[in-house]
């Protein structure tokens, strides 16, 4: 029996969260939670995240896991409020270190933040497997949109595969963040590709491909190896490659990057707050 797989997504960072549920039994883990964030006004709110547990209340599940593929530019991780609420434990790649010791440079907060992965309860490596509740989960390092991006394969059916590759009419994940590259993210593409041809991929974005009215964010490995416009039918590295960077050279910046990366490499926690009660988000001018 295949795991059971229900997604929460959210439209406002088009971000693809999974419960992921045992098919008999009540274990479960959370896959890329969001904390919702107000730009303009610097409020935060756990809406979406609401759902999810909603859902995990409603069937009894017990969530023994919270799981980041990678450190997120695009939306905040609620992956700390979960832990708070739930007493489950947070899971990233170990290569987060990497993610870690750049951007607490970048905030100045190298003294504040510390580079060892501490915030997070486990750091995985690459093929190490664990469980969710009887499930096995086997992890895959699947580096080139950062440093620390993991693929988690549950139960050899359903691969989670972050910003990896999209559906097969949208692509692949930017590389030019720092650590990124596209000849890394390539090798990691085909490592994934290497799975049965039947197993469920679960991208972690979806923004609609032209010409598609609905979100999307299930496919299989067999439909993005034939089908996938970046790296499908085939194409060659270097084709690949050629084609990111000229891409990546046109992309603006994620509106929510810089607040995002300095409570993601947290692992979701929010700045401590200050002498009048007030916590804060440091933004570096001109220095990206």
């Amino acid at each position: 029996m295949k795991p059971n797989v229900e997604c929460f997504f959210d439209e406002n960072t088009f971000t693809a969260t999974y419960l992921v549920r045992e098919p008999e039994g009540s274990a479960c883990a959370i896959i890329d939670p969001v904390l919702d964030f107000d730009y303009a006004s610097g409020r935060t709110s756990t809406s979406s995240v609401e759902r999810v547990l909603e859902r995990v209340e409603q069937d009894h599940l017990q969530v023994e896991w919270v799981l980041d593929t990678h450190a997120h530019a695009d939306h905040l991780s609620a992956a700390h409020y979960l832990r708070e609420k739930l007493h489950c434990k947070i899971g990233i790649g170990a290569h987060i270190t990497t993610v870690q010791s750049t951007f607490a440079k970048l905030y100045n907060e190298s003294q504040q933040i510390p580079q060892d992965g501490r915030q997070f309860d486990h750091l995985f490596d690459d093929g190490e497997t664990f469980f969710i509740g009887a499930m096995p989960v086997r992890v895959m390092h699947t580096p080139g949109h950062t440093p620390a991006c993991l693929t988690y394969v549950v139960d050899e059916d359903a691969a989670f595969v972050g910003d990896t590759i999209f559906m097969p009419d949208y692509g692949s994940a930017r590389c030019d963040f720092p650590g990124g590259s596209a000849d890394t993210l390539y090798r990691s593409v085909q490592r994934i590709f290497s799975l049965p041809d039947d197993t469920r991929i679960f991208v972690g974005h979806d923004y609609k491909a032209p010409g598609r009215d609905e979100f999307r964010w299930e496919s299989t490995v067999g439909e993005e190896k034939a089908h996938n416009i970046h790296m499908g039918n085939g194409r060659t590295q270097a084709d690949f490659v050629a084609l990111r960077q000229q891409r990546d050279a046109t992309l603006a910046m994620p509106k929510l990057i810089l607040p995002a990366l300095q409570v993601n490499i947290r692992a979701g926690e929010l700045p401590s707050a200050e002498d009048n009660g007030v916590a804060y988000l440091r933004i570096p001018l001109n220095a990206v």
